[in-house]
Parts: C-alpha cells; sequence; structure tokens
C-alpha cells in the first residue's frame, strides 16, 4: 500500500487548481479557485493573483486560509474520490528577492511567467503579486487506495529553524 505521505505530494502535484477559503472582514468564509505551484519541506503552495482581489484583501486582514485540490478527472459520481485538503497562513509575497517562488511559479505556468517577472514585480510593472500559503495541516482523503477510512491526517513539515 502506498504511503499517505506521498500520496498526499503526488495529488497536489498533480493537481491543476486549488478552492481557497479566505474569511471577510465578518468572519464569512469566501471561496475562490486558483492556479499554483507548489513545494514540500517545507510545505508551501504559491498562487498569483492581483492584490485587489477579494481574497487578497480578506488575507491581509486576516492570513487564516484553507483549500482543496481535487486529483482526478472527474467524470461521474460513481468514480472514487482522491484529494487533499489543507489550512494554513498566506501572505502576500515581497516584491524581491523571491527568485525561486517565482522560477516555482513560472516553470508550472510558463504562460504567467511574464506578470510576474521578477524585472516586473520590482518595478512594480506589473498589476500581479505572488502570494504563499505556509502549509500548517493536511488532509488526505483516498477512496482508491483506502477505501475502508479514506481521510488521512497527514503532518505538515514546516520550515526549520
Amino acid at each position: 500500500m502506498e504511503d499517505a505521505r506521498t500520496l498526499l505530494e503526488e495529488y497536489v502535484r498533480s493537481g491543476k487548481v486549488i478552492q481557497l477559503a479566505t474569511l471577510d472582514a465578518g468572519g464569512a468564509p469566501v471561496v475562490c479557485n486558483l492556479w499554483f505551484a507548489s513545494a514540500f519541506e517545507p510545505d508551501r503552495i504559491w498562487f498569483m493573483s492581483r492584490p485587489n482581489r477579494e481574497h487578497c484583501a480578506n488575507l491581509r486582514t486576516d492570513p487564516r486560509v484553507a483549500g482543496a485540490i481535487l486529483a482526478i478527472e472527474l467524470k461521474g459520481i460513481e468514480q472514487d474520490v482522491r484529494g487533499v485538503t489543507f489550512a494554513g497562513e498566506a501572505r502576500e509575497l515581497p516584491t524581491v528577492g523571491i527568485d525561486e517562488q517565482i522560477a516555482a511559479y513560472a516553470e508550472r505556468w510558463p504562460e504567467a511567467a511574464d506578470a510576474i517577472a521578477p524585472e516586473a514585480l520590482a518595478a512594480e510593472a506589473t498589476p500581479h503579486r505572488l502570494y504563499e500559503i505556509a502549509v500548517s495541516r493536511w488532509v488526505l482523503f483516498d477512496e482508491q487506495h483506502y477505501p475502508d477510512q479514506p481521510r488521512r491526517s497527514v503532518a505538515a513539515r514546516p520550515e526549520r529553524r
């Protein structure tokens, strides 16, 4: 049987879009869909967005987020579900000194490279910014590999100090 952490990383890497929940000023959840890139050890998710979007304004007030990544091609109600949920804290990254994060996102989504090019970000010549989620909790949901108990908590790997 596959290791839950190995499956989780595989599902995150194969997912295309995160459904991200932020909290508005009144504490109500707001969900959006975003293209993303990821890294592990420490566990991070990056997304590109415009600072004036509702989810970006929300995380400036309250950085707590939660989200989901579906790891299957949808075909019908009978198929086994495989995916990941997560929780953590998100922040807008600075416009300089983030070459590693930019490279990870641009490698995954080359068509977005110009929107977050280091020189464009540094000159504030683009309306986009890169955001980072420091994942503090993962849950793997896998009906294929774990049909009797598909929900598995998987420890997050934080940044080492």
